[in-house]
């Protein structure tokens, strides 16, 4: 469920970020690149709450510590690139 929500995630921000190149409101598309970024790091959440649970051990040994940093920096990216419009917006008034 994270790959579909994180797939989703991105193509929302290409959208923002298209949409603002060709002038058109992208603030709808920033809120859904923003909202499945949250919802894919919910999935994995949930994903790694469900191998806690049924105590498959080598499974989070094995994904976890590659996952949170891969986790934190595509979030961070996620971020900055649906932001990006609005700083690009207010550098624009000034």
């Amino acid at each position: 469920m994270w790959v579909i929500l994180g797939l989703i995630a991105i193509i929302a921000t290409f959208i923002n970020l298209y949409m603002y190149a060709t002038g058109k409101d992208y603030k709808l598309a920033m809120a859904m690149g923003l909202s499945f970024t949250a919802l894919t790091l919910c999935a994995e959440n949930s994903l790694i709450a469900n191998w806690v649970k049924v105590e498959d051990w080598t499974a989070l040994l094995d994904v976890v510590p590659t996952m949170e940093k891969s986790l934190w920096i595509l979030a961070i990216i996620s971020i900055l690139l649906n932001i990006t419009p609005i700083l690009l917006d207010c550098k624009k008034k000034k």
